[in-house]
């Protein structure tokens, strides 16, 4: 649900992305300012591992549930903010810097959500089922980004675009205060998990688990980061970046684009739980390799399929890169916290993943936008910034342990070694 509330918040804005543009950016280039709406989408990211560093240890320390409750918090509040917000034209230059600053708090929140939600799950699944139960965390993510573009849909076709520009877009953002108080609602209902409540009965949790995780799991570090590079180009670049392509580049309908979007997106959400369970039967490396393989070798074909122009061609294309994406999705929730061990999980696993979302994942859309306005080919640019991150996280893919079928990992106390026992007093017994 969290998952779910997360990215039905960056889709709202993702999706809306034009009309953000028009409200808060009104630069008088239609293209200057979506590239302004996407760099406050890439600036929130910037904050997130500062997140992950804050939520992660924190979360390693008083657990899970409580650090859960408080990101799911701040989200949905700052979204709602968003949807309160005067416009450019009623206070000026103070309505783009609130929106900055909402979008700064979003990124820090979220900075403590996905790692915190993906080492939950992983601490109450069975060791043999992991990859199964993992998987509907991304579901939440699918479910999330679906509702977000279904609810813009139903607002474009039903408001003129000057109720949309004058009202219509603030509905999404409102939305999230129900939203987030039925999840904070369940969150509450939770108990930590059994892994946790097991260093507390054993006074195991650690005392600095920033401090541990840097100095004794720094290879695992290098390896999340390296392949959470090519989840998070797929994941901007497919779910929140392609709508604006369908329509800035493939010259679709707004509503087009979103249809498009939505059916590819319910494709998956009916794959990933499927793919989930075969990585706990075949494994996860298999599954990832894959993938990264996957984008290589035809996300330039599938662009240009799309480039035939018609719904049905397009909609083959994405449905290939789409592909790809949702086997990630189905084998990285319960891949990545299995890298790290119990004492220091939430916060390893939070700091490697924002770390890399950071530089390469929110970027995606406007790195994407402005290579393709800047050096040309913008059809084919999304294909060739997916290309390199998958060769990029086909060496930590590879250098990865494999992790499908095995208990989680927990790093044993120190072992303090006794000396020799004094000798016994002359005259006394030995």
């Amino acid at each position: 649900m969290g998952n779910f509330i997360e990215w039905f918040d960056f889709g709202v804005y993702a999706y809306l992305a034009g009309t953000i543009a028009a409200v808060f950016f009104p630069t008088g280039n239609p293209e200057d300012g979506l590239l302004f709406a996407f760099g406050a989408f890439a600036l929130s990211f910037l904050i997130r591992p500062l997140g992950g560093l804050f939520f992660g240890p924190l979360g390693d320390r008083i657990g899970r549930q409580k650090v859960l409750a408080l990101t799911i918090i701040l989200m949905s509040g700052a979204t709602m903010v968003i949807g309160l917000l005067p416009s450019y034209n009623t206070i000026g230059l103070a309505a783009p810097i609130l929106l900055l600053l909402c979008r700064l708090v979003q990124g820090f929140s979220t900075g403590g959500e996905y790692g915190g939600a993906a080492t939950f799950i992983a601490e109450y699944a069975p060791d043999r089922r992991r990859g199964f139960f993992g998987s509907f965390l991304e579901f939440g993510t699918l479910g999330g980004t679906i509702v977000a573009a279904g609810l813009t849909v139903t607002l474009t076709t039903t408001l003129s675009e000057t109720a949309m520009l004058s009202w219509g877009w603030r509905i999404p953002f409102l939305v999230a205060c129900p939203l987030g108080l039925f999840g904070l609602y369940l969150r509450y209902k939770l108990e930590d998990t059994p892994a946790f409540k097991d260093l507390e009965h054993k006074h195991e949790v650690a005392n600095s688990p920033l401090r541990d995780c840097l100095r004794k799991d720094w290879r695992p570090l290098l390896i999340c980061v390296g392949i959470v590079i090519i989840l998070n180009v797929s994941y901007y670049t497919v779910l929140t970046y392609m709508p604006s392509y369908l329509t800035g580049v493939l010259k679709l309908t707004e509503t087009q684009g979103l249809l498009v979007s939505i059916v590819m997106m319910a494709v998956m959400m009916a794959l990933i739980a499927p793919f989930g369970a075969l990585s706990d039967r075949v494994g996860r490396k298999p599954l990832l390799l894959a993938a990264a393989i996957g984008f290589i070798v035809f996300a330039y074909p599938a662009f240009l399929l799309m480039q035939a122009g018609t719904v049905v061609s397009i909609g083959l294309g994405m449905l290939i890169i789409g592909l790809f994406l949702v086997i990630l999705q189905g084998t990285i929730p319960s891949a990545l916290p299995a890298l790290f061990p119990t004492q220091v999980r939430y916060g390893a696993f939070a700091i490697s993943y924002n770390v890399s979302t950071s530089l390469f994942g929110g970027t995606a859309p406007v790195v994407i936008a402005f290579l393709g306005t800047r050096l040309g080919a913008p059809e084919y640019m999304p294909a060739f910034y997916l290309m390199a991150a998958a060769a990029i996280a086909i060496v930590p893919i590879v250098l990865s342990p494999e992790t499908a079928r095995k208990p989680l990992r927990v790093r044993k106390p120190a072992v303090v070694v006794a000396g020799p026992k004094p000798l016994a007093a002359e005259g006394t017994a030995g």
